[in-house]
């Protein structure tokens, strides 16, 4: 057969994402790759799990627990984070039609957007925002509106942290607002919602029918003593809640992609109506593997303090360096001000100071300005101390060097 130019064509498609291309975590983790930096850019531990967890996957497999699942997960992984969260914040999900298990917190925000936004909705989101939200949103239709952060400055014009936009979140609501979405601790500047905080979101949206999205991947990763603020501590916000975790960031193992979606048996309905056509069911051992791990609380209550010394030593080393520490009271990432480091590079703006910090300096940083739709330059940039010690000292031993 001969087949000329024109059969040959390139067929075209539009593009659902014509604002998306390729990620500044793909971006920095290549050029430190490109240059043998080391990567304090992308927020995953180098170190391995704990030995038992893998072992209970190996033992599942060779119980024969190799085919498909039930749709919304295992029973016995149900059961177990259904008790989890009556134990720590004190409502009970029912495990037969409120929980539902993910691939990953990510999917489970996917298809929360999914089952709940069409197209013409609204859907608030607070900026700097984790970059999967906005194109989740786009994705299916709806409109993100985002509000941004409050940036807290002391007299000297140095940021000191972040605060909640609530006045411009109470501007933003519409009569086609149909979600805010949420996250504590917060990803990327790792502030944290206070109880306080719970309660002035369940009185903007009382006498409305605003869903929430709580984003609570990093719920075990509260510092100084203080509890992780769930909407599911309040039985009114968590009528209208989908509380969103994740496996991989409480046990280390981003890439085995298991989370959980608690909602509700409404909303648990509707969610699952897209969940078993978009990714039907989630790995089989794994499931198993977990369910057995999660007997133990102590490695999920003990996280805290492990992850409480790594900040501390991230934040002593970063103390003998001319950055400014913002706050740093939950997750696993320390945010810093490099607008005062007195060297010509302090001036640039926080890609390029990112890019120069790795191929220079040869650490890997994110700029939190990727984290808005339209790039915010605050100066500031996002370190994740979710590493060995060995790591972060040399890391910091670069950072000193500047």
């Amino acid at each position: 057969m001969n087949l000329n130019n024109t059969a040959l064509r390139q067929i075209p498609l539009p593009t659902r994402l014509p604002k998306v291309g390729t990620t500044i975590f793909t971006v920095m983790s290549a050029l430190a790759n490109e240059h043998k930096a080391i990567n304090l850019g992308q927020g995953f531990p180098d170190f391995d799990c704990d030995p038992a967890l893998p072992e209970a996957v190996y033992k599942a497999m060779r119980d024969g627990h190799n085919q498909y699942p039930p749709m919304a997960g295992i029973a016995t992984l149900r059961e177990a984070v259904s008790q989890k969260i009556s134990t720590l914040y004190g409502h009970h999900y029912d495990p037969a039609t409120e929980i539902t298990i993910t691939a990953g917190g990510t999917q489970g925000i996917f298809t929360v957007i999914a089952c709940a936004i069409n197209p013409g909705d609204e859907v608030i989101v607070i900026e700097p925002v984790y970059d999967s939200y906005i194109p989740s949103i786009d994705t299916v239709g709806g409109t993100a509106v985002p509000v941004q952060l409050i940036v807290k400055r002391n007299e000297a014009g140095d940021i000191t942290g972040y605060e909640i936009p609530w006045d411009a979140m109470a501007k933003a609501i519409t009569p086609r607002t149909k979600m805010i979405m949420i996250n504590s601790p917060h990803n990327p500047t790792g502030m944290v919602w206070e109880s306080t905080d719970i309660d002035r979101l369940a009185d903007l949206v009382r006498d409305t029918d605003i869903l929430i999205c709580s984003d609570e991947v990093y719920e075990h990763m509260v510092f100084d003593g203080k509890d992780h603020q769930s909407v599911a501590r309040h039985p009114e916000l968590a009528q209208r809640s989908f509380v969103i975790s994740s496996f991989g960031k409480t046990y280390h193992v981003t890439g085995w992609k298991v989370g959980y979606v608690a909602a509700p048996a409404h909303l648990s309905a509707e969610f699952r109506k897209v969940h078993q056509f978009n990714v039907f069911t989630i790995n089989t051992p794994v499931q198993y593997g977990l369910a057995d791990y999660l007997k133990n609380p102590d490695p999920y209550l003990n996280l805290a303090g492990f992850y409480q010394t790594k900040r501390n030593y991230m934040r002593q080393g970063l103390e003998q360096t001319k950055f400014k520490l913002l706050p740093a009271p939950g997750t696993y990432f320390q945010c810093v001000d490099y607008t005062q480091l007195g060297i010509p590079q302090s001036k640039l703006n926080s890609s390029d100071f990112c890019q120069w910090l790795t191929k220079e300096v040869g650490v890997a940083a994110i700029p939190v300005s990727a984290f808005y739709s339209d790039p915010v330059e605050s100066g500031v940039i996002r370190f994740c101390f979710a590493k060995k010690e060995s790591t972060l000292a040399e890391a910091l031993k670069r950072l000193q060097s500047i």
